[in-house]
């Protein structure tokens, strides 16, 4: 490359690495001679030159036990996440844990592949490999998970006004008897979640008719749905915090032989895709999850561009009202 541009090896190297401070002549010059011959620049050179990888980690840690990545609402966050980064240039490297035990494993592994930030998805334990990560200062964008440290900052919904929205809902529609299928408690949506459904239900002189937790998935929604059919009264409305979780309690509700909303409502959260195929239509309170992967790449875009760690965001949600309830 050098020899067929008349230039030094470092010119070709700035060319590719600080533009900037290169004349637009010979930037042309060069980059037509690599277009020409199919050059490349070695990324790894790359990342020694600059000390940046232009690559982001993807801490994704929703429980061993569960299938994270088969969820549609993280689905959808992490294409919107992808494209938001590709679009600065950015690439996007899910991070196994170094196999090694202790609280640095994550740690390990962001050093390991030299990524100068992170996104983490969490199931919310709290987990110290992934604290470690904010007490080293790598820069992190957690989602979902009130996150602290030097350089982190965290996205999330509106979960207590979701939560809100729902209960007041069904209290508009004349229910009295309400209950509710939690998240798995203490991730942070679920608590958030029922205490704006508790509170709203508190102003209108309402208790809970029942509370069994699920953990996000249709099965558990499924099986604390039976719980509730099974009490005496039974609840006249349901508000399950995750869509999938409502979906199983549709399942359980059709196999009851009740109908869905004469004999008992049913609200999710989430918005899920499902929500409009399933029969008679989910009523649910949407999260903008196009928007809280664009503002994780954009809050972590920011700091690995030198400015200041943003400070948390709050998206809003919207009630959808459809014919579940």
């Amino acid at each position: 490359m050098a020899r067929r541009s008349g230039v030094s090896v470092a010119t070709v190297s700035r060319v590719f690495n600080t533009p900037e401070v290169v004349s637009q002549q010979t930037r042309q010059l060069v980059l037509g001679i690599a277009a020409e011959v199919g050059y490349l620049p070695n990324e790894s050179a790359r990342t020694l030159a600059t000390k940046k990888s232009n690559m982001v980690g993807l801490v994704w840690d929703t429980d061993h036990r569960r299938p994270g990545w088969r969820h549609p609402f993280l689905q959808d966050i992490l294409v919107a996440l992808k494209s938001a980064l590709s679009a600065q240039g950015l690439h996007l490297l899910m991070l196994a844990p170094d196999p090694s035990p202790g609280p640095a494993r994550f740690l390990r592994a962001v050093q390991r592949h030299n990524v100068d930030g992170v996104v983490i998805i969490d199931n919310g334990s709290r987990d110290p490999a992934v604290l470690a990560l904010a007490d080293a200062g790598v820069p992190c964008v957690a989602l979902d998970l009130r996150f602290t440290g030097p350089a982190c900052t965290y996205i999330t919904s509106d979960n207590r006004g979701g939560g809100r929205q729902a209960a007041r809902h069904l209290i508009e529609r004349g229910h009295r008897r309400i209950a509710t299928i939690t998240g798995p408690m203490p991730t942070y949506p679920a608590v958030e979640r029922l205490e704006g459904f508790t509170a709203a239900l508190a102003e209108a002189g309402l208790t809970l008719a029942g509370a069994p937790a699920g953990d996000w998935y249709l099965e558990s929604g499924y099986t604390a749905m039976k719980q509730l059919l099974d009490l005496d009264p039974r609840p006249t409305a349901v508000f399950a915090a995750g869509d999938e979780m409502a979906v199983g309690a549709l399942r359980a509700v059709h196999e009851a032989g009740l109908r869905v909303p004469e004999d008992v409502a049913i609200v999710g959260f989430d918005d899920i895709e499902v929500a409009t195929l399933i029969p008679p239509g989910l009523t649910t309170v949407a999260q903008d999850k196009t928007g809280i992967g664009t503002a994780a790449a954009e809050a972590i875009t920011a700091m690995l561009g030198g400015a200041a760690t943003p400070p948390p965001t709050v998206l809003p949600t919207e009630l959808i009202v459809r014919g579940s309830a």
